[in-house]
């Protein structure tokens, strides 16, 4: 699992159909390219090409399939606020693949204020959310201070789309 960050790349350009097709293919990459076409109102190689063009343009990163961490035993979520210290480049890294190696993180962001980290955890119950805590993030030397949030509830929000093109 290397770690690595992508550049921000500049913005492409995207025309109505480009759109339409992603906030399909947002609600379910599973849709085939014949329905895709129907709902957009193009051939079906037409729409082929244009989600190719959108893969390779770096558009479209690629498809996961969601589970449910609660049927999969691991019903409680966490917010795991982290602050390392020294905050240095030679320990971004190592922290990081670190913490992406572990079974129980769904997700990592480096931040700028006063933590370092954000990372989004999921666990059995509250037991396996101390031993991770202590054993995994305050038992490493660079850790100063690890605050966590439970998670309630979680709400997945629309497609994205470029900035002034409105939701549908």
């Amino acid at each position: 699992m290397p770690c690595y960050v992508r550049p921000v790349a500049d913005s492409v350009v995207l025309d109505p159909v480009d759109l339409h097709l992603l906030r399909l293919l947002q609600n379910d990459a599973r849709t085939t390219y014949r329905d895709l076409a129907a709902q957009v109102g193009v051939a079906p190689s037409t729409c082929l090409d244009r989600v190719t063009r959108l893969r390779r343009s770096g558009v479209i990163l690629g498809h996961r399939l969601r589970l449910d961490p609660a049927k999969l035993g691991r019903g409680l979520q966490a917010l795991l606020s982290v602050q390392v210290r020294p905050h240095r480049r030679e320990l971004v890294g190592p922290f990081v693949e670190r913490i992406r190696a572990l079974p129980e993180a769904r997700s990592v962001f480096h931040l700028t204020g006063p933590d370092d980290y954000l990372v989004h955890v999921a666990v059995a119950d509250m037991a396996d959310l101390q031993r991770l805590v202590l054993d995994e993030f305050t038992a490493r030397r660079e850790v100063a201070r690890v605050e966590t949030r439970l998670i309630f509830q979680q709400w997945e929000c629309g497609p994205l789309l470029p900035p002034g093109h409105a939701q549908s």
